[in-house]
């Protein structure tokens, strides 16, 4: 996949574009989010979920590292690995069975992917979220394996 750079200025602007990239993802499509604190990277997902017709509210999954939301066209699961201790913590929770995509029924998308390196080793996306401002954030889609 080639990289595709968009500049958003306003988190609704974030959402519109996540919500029309969710309609070209299939079944299978592993999305790893990169991005500073407070940057956008759960806007981002809310538009993914819209994306796939779910009207389930959209939440960071800080504290529970994994939500799942199941009412749209096809599940999106959605990790926030930012409070795991690393690849084996992932594994012991039995994480490692989201990242096969041959099997997998939905799309998955993980914030934090940095904190269990070495976990996902299948096809993926990078989405690298940069805040330029209080409004404007640069999204650059692509890379990955």
């Amino acid at each position: 996949m080639n990289k595709l750079l968009i500049k958003t200025n306003s988190a609704d602007q974030t959402i519109e574009f996540a919500q029309k990239f969710a309609s070209i993802l299939n079944k299978g499509a592993v999305l790893l989010l990169h991005g500073d604190l407070g940057a956008g990277k759960t806007h981002f997902v809310k538009g993914l979920a819209k994306g796939l017709g779910s009207n389930m509210m959209v939440t960071s999954p800080t504290f529970t590292l994994l939500n799942i939301y199941d009412d749209g066209k096809m599940p999106l699961y959605h990790f926030d690995m930012y409070r795991l201790g690393g690849k084996e913590e992932a594994v012991e929770m039995g994480f490692n069975e989201y990242f096969d995509a041959d099997s997998l029924d939905g799309i998955v998308v993980v914030e934090w992917p940095e904190q269990v390196e070495g976990l996902i080793t299948c096809p993926h996306i990078n989405v690298e979220i940069t805040k330029i401002d209080e409004n404007t954030r640069e999204i650059v889609v692509g890379g990955g394996k």
